[in-house]
């Protein structure tokens, strides 16, 4: 049976896999479009007037974008009071050596010696991606971003060597924001990294647990320590992440507010921790992704995994036989996640870097746990053209089966 021309955007031509495949045409691999910093003096390329590289796959004019915000909400649980906080006024003096979070508006940060791997994650110094980056890269450089958008820049823009976000949680489910963000980046994934989340309740020196009125974290952080904090009858506020909830208590210096937060966080900030392990479910495990400028080259020399998207035509069965590809082959699939995209239309460029928007009903996430150098992996893919009308490889990586 001829196969039907489907873009297709890899990114191993050691396998004889073009880095854009539509109708047999070929572009510059994505490493042509890399942006030269490199007589740049401090971390500025960040900033909104510099030039992104073209993408191959974007929205077109007129999309809603999503904000980071869509990752938790505002709404109240069993009656309890909720505020949301968005910045502290001051800072103590001890903390005003940490590192700021690079931004689209702020992008300065000090410059470094090329001794460490530096890996950008989202949020502030004790933030459990920064202890993920920590994990994979035990003596790296962690650089704090604001937004998850400002860490995927910070790679393109080669201020950062590596990138470390969240993916999904055990118990929160996936981050939708961070999908959206891969298919609209030309990152590539080359790796991942598996933390348990060990919530712990922070507070000022010498303060008790049962003395406290309020307690901040990040909306997710406040729902999975639900259990626990109802029972100490606080109100919970929303703070943007688990180590600004910290921040915040530790430079106002409020004794009857605490924060949910990692044990590092309290390390940083001075906190005394009340109570540990506070989360209702003890198995809560994150993944995270790390991303490169570059794939790494796959081998089968340890257990891989590799991340695809595509769509599909519309049909009765045609989801059914596009997963039995792997069924087929005996490859287990790890993670099934769809997105819609009935109203935010992908832009497929061709070799002039001209296109048009193609709307697609969903987008459909995979990790499939085989290696791109397997062939069966190349099969599967071979035999998934005959029902989808886009695929993206996003990476092949090695498992982490350590926790």
């Amino acid at each position: 049976m001829a196969l039907k021309a489907v873009p297709i955007c890899v990114s191993f031509s050691e396998l004889g896999l073009c880095d854009f495949v539509q109708n047999k045409k070929r572009i510059p691999p994505f490493s042509s479009y890399r942006v030269n910093v490199a007589k740049l003096r401090k971390w500025e390329c960040l900033g909104l007037k510099l030039a992104e590289p073209d993408r191959a796959q974007t929205h077109v004019e007129g999309e809603k974008t999503l904000s980071p915000s869509d990752l938790g909400s505002n709404s109240t649980d069993g009656g309890i009071e909720e505020t949301q906080i968005t910045e502290s006024s001051g800072f103590h003096k001890d903390l005003n050596s940490l590192p700021k979070p690079l931004s689209a508006t702020d992008p300065v940060s000090s410059g470094n010696d090329g001794s460490k791997v530096r890996v950008a994650y989202q949020g502030l110094p004790g933030a459990y991606s920064e202890a993920a980056a920590l994990k994979a890269y035990p003596k790296c450089e962690t650089v704090p971003c604001d937004q998850f958008e400002s860490v995927f820049k910070a790679v393109e823009l080669w201020l950062v060597d590596k990138a470390v976000l969240p993916i999904e949680n055990s118990v929160g489910g996936s981050i939708h924001r961070n999908y959206d963000l891969l298919l609209r980046h030309r990152l590539h994934i080359v790796g991942e990294v598996q933390l348990i989340v060990n919530h712990c309740l922070l507070g000022m020196p010498g303060v008790r647990k049962e003395e406290l009125k309020r307690v901040l974290s990040h909306p997710q952080a406040l729902d999975q320590c639900e259990i626990a904090l109802n029972k100490l009858g606080v109100v919970r506020v929303n703070a943007e992440d688990t180590a600004l909830a910290a921040q915040i208590v530790a430079s106002e210096g409020i004794l009857d507010t605490g924060a949910v937060a990692s044990s590092r966080a309290a390390e940083i900030y001075g906190l005394d921790i009340l109570a540990q392990t506070i989360q209702d479910d003890l198995d809560n495990i994150t993944r995270f992704l790390i991303l490169a400028r570059e794939p790494i080259i796959p081998g089968i020399d340890k257990p891989h995994k590799t991340s695809i998207v595509f769509t599909l035509e519309e049909g009765p069965g045609v989801l059914f036989k596009a997963l039995a590809v792997f069924a087929l082959r005996e490859i287990n699939l790890s993670k099934i996640e769809s997105r819609p995209q009935r109203k935010r239309p992908l832009r497929i460029v061709d070799d002039s870097n001209k296109g048009s928007a193609t709307y697609f009903d969903y987008l459909f996430y995979i990790d499939f746990e085989a290696s791109m150098a397997e062939p069966r992996a190349q099969y599967a893919l071979g035999h998934l053209q005959e029902f989808a009308r886009f695929i993206r490889v996003l990476g092949c990586y090695p498992m982490d089966t350590a926790l």
